[in-house]
């Protein structure tokens, strides 16, 4: 598949589990925008095919090239940023399970013990959904304790977990703050972890995102709401040469992670 392809095989999963995005873009493109995607990101796990190490040939033959590496202790993460000129930026993490609980990383095996070599083995693999039979719902809650990052996984599988829209290229909002409010205006929480803007002009980025979408996810024992997938909205600044960063900042990053953590209900 080339990458046109690819990217519109991931939107279409994407919004599919996250409408709330589609909705967005509308928005934004009711506006006069026509959206340009700055980055799009996936989550896996450093085990087996599903590894960032056996995924990563299949960016790479989309004609990206590795930007750079980031490590987050806290949430137990390692992850490459890939660039490919006139296409969106891609963030592929991966969870290290070693370091997690050991019945953790013993329900992921099990999760895992499912997948094959074939399924992961084209680009593909990154909106393939959940490959293995679902978990009890408890299992998810206890989990989510630990490890968001790792339930998530285990309750959506292989997709998108984001697409973001460059701040840069809009015409008719001047800088992220203003995005942000007209997102909450059509109705829309942000993640406010962090504060609503993660970034500076400092580190050359600042990002901000919604919270993901609450939708239905069937588990062993019947179907319960859970966040899927969020919205995110970068805007870029020029180093001092004059070229716009590339890369991303780490602390924002791990933040963002956070979009989709469990919600408390909207205070009244």
């Amino acid at each position: 598949m080339n990458r046109d392809e690819f990217f519109s095989e991931l939107w279409t999963d994407f919004v599919s589990i996250a409408p709330h995005a589609g909705k967005l873009a509308a928005a934004f493109e009711e506006r006069g925008e026509h959206l340009q995607n700055d980055h799009v990101a996936f989550r896996t796990f450093d085990r087996g095919p599903s590894a960032l190490v056996h995924l990563e040939p299949h960016i790479l033959a989309l004609g990206y090239r590795v930007f750079d590496e980031y490590r987050f202790e806290e949430k137990r993460l390692r992850a490459r940023a890939y660039t490919c000129d006139g296409a969106p930026r891609i963030f592929l993490s991966e969870l290290l399970v070693d370091e997690m609980p050991t019945w953790i990383a013993e329900t992921i095996d099990g999760c895992l013990s499912h997948v094959t070599s074939v399924q992961m083995g084209t680009a593909r693999a990154l909106c393939a959904g959940r490959l293995w039979p679902a978990l009890p719902f408890a299992t998810y809650e206890a989990m989510s304790a630990v490890s968001e990052y790792a339930a998530w996984l285990c309750a959506l599988g292989f997709r998108a977990n984001h697409f973001t829209v460059s701040v840069n290229a809009l015409k008719t909002l001047d800088g992220l703050t203003a995005v942000l409010d007209f997102v909450e205006s059509n109705g829309y929480r942000i993640n406010e972890s962090g504060g609503r803007v993660k970034g500076s002009r400092d580190v050359f980025l600042e990002q901000g995102s919604t919270m993901a979408d609450q939708v239905q996810v069937d588990f062993a024992d019947g179907p319960h709401v859970i966040p899927s997938c969020y919205y995110e909205f970068a805007l870029r600044h020029p180093l001092p040469d004059g070229v716009l960063y590339q890369g991303f900042v780490a602390g924002s990053a791990d933040k963002i992670f956070e979009s989709t953590h469990r919600q408390a209900p909207p205070t009244t």
